[in-house]
């Protein structure tokens, strides 16, 4: 770097800095060097990000994959899911017996044990819904989120769903579900203890009639809500008093459709 002294018009004196071009150079290099050694920082910085995002859904995935490998919290999912879909079906039930406390000498011990039995069956249920799960999974049927990886599986899950509607056993378990005051009525006891007598025999023919419907699960996704949000629906509108009895054999037949549209089409 070099220093001038120039004189101006008015007299007086100034001073210019001047770079040679070997200076003026070398200043370019280091601000190259600079910037890439930013760059450099900035690319690194941005790849620890994504490998940090990256190891963040690696452990949600795995956290996802031991939920749905072990028995006990596949238990906990199946039971919400039991708890969240018939219990909305159990309404009509507990009203019936709410009309039968001043009538029949109910109690609201026996409302509770008819809650409680109820609940007892369909605990049962999710163990053995979950132990098929985990059997299926283990023969590579199903994957991670419940759905059956074979269209041919879900195509005959629907049809056989369906046809089950038009059989002696759907109707049976079904009058009763529709009916419950008829169950009251054939097989009242009073007290704790018959409340949850009740409530097992009711929960029993719940079962048999909305199984297929929880087994439907593995034809969409057991972790597909809106798949299980469609089987609530149906559960419930065979429920109404109004139109249970008439949306039985016309859902059988949409199903028997969806299973072979779905085998044929898809």
């Amino acid at each position: 770097m070099s220093l001038s002294m120039n004189m101006d018009f008015f007299g007086r004196m100034s001073m210019d800095n001047s770079m040679s071009p070997v200076e003026t150079m070398s200043s370019e290099d280091a601000s190259s060097e600079m910037s890439n050694d930013q760059s450099m920082s900035s690319m690194d910085s941005m790849q620890s990000n994504e490998d940090m995002a990256s190891m963040g859904q690696m452990s949600d995935g795995m956290k996802m994959n031991n939920s749905m490998t072990r028995f006990f919290p596949l238990l906990g999912m199946w039971s919400v899911m039991m708890a969240a879909m018939m219990f909305p079906t159990m309404v009509p039930t507990l009203k019936s017996y709410e009309d039968l406390m001043m009538s029949a000498d109910g109690t609201r011990i026996g409302w509770l044990g008819l809650l409680v039995g109820y609940s007892l069956v369909w605990v049962t249920f999710s163990i053995v819904i979950t132990s098929v799960q985990l059997g299926l999974l283990s023969i590579n049927l199903i994957d991670m989120m419940g759905k059956a990886k074979s269209i041919w599986v879900s195509s005959a899950l629907l049809i056989i769903a369906g046809l089950f509607q038009f059989t002696r056993a759907k109707e049976v378990c079904h009058g009763v579900c529709h009916s419950p005051m008829s169950y009251f009525l054939g097989n009242w006891r009073t007290g704790l203890q018959g409340g949850t007598r009740m409530g097992l025999g009711l929960g029993a023919y719940c079962v048999g009639c909305c199984w297929l419907f929880m087994v439907l699960g593995f034809a969409g996704g057991v972790m597909n809500f809106l798949w299980m949000g469609l089987a609530t629906l149906f559960m419930v509108l065979e429920k109404l008093p109004a139109i249970g009895h008439y949306v039985i054999r016309p859902m059988g037949l949409l199903m028997i459709v969806a299973g072979v549209l779905l085998f044929v089409f898809i």
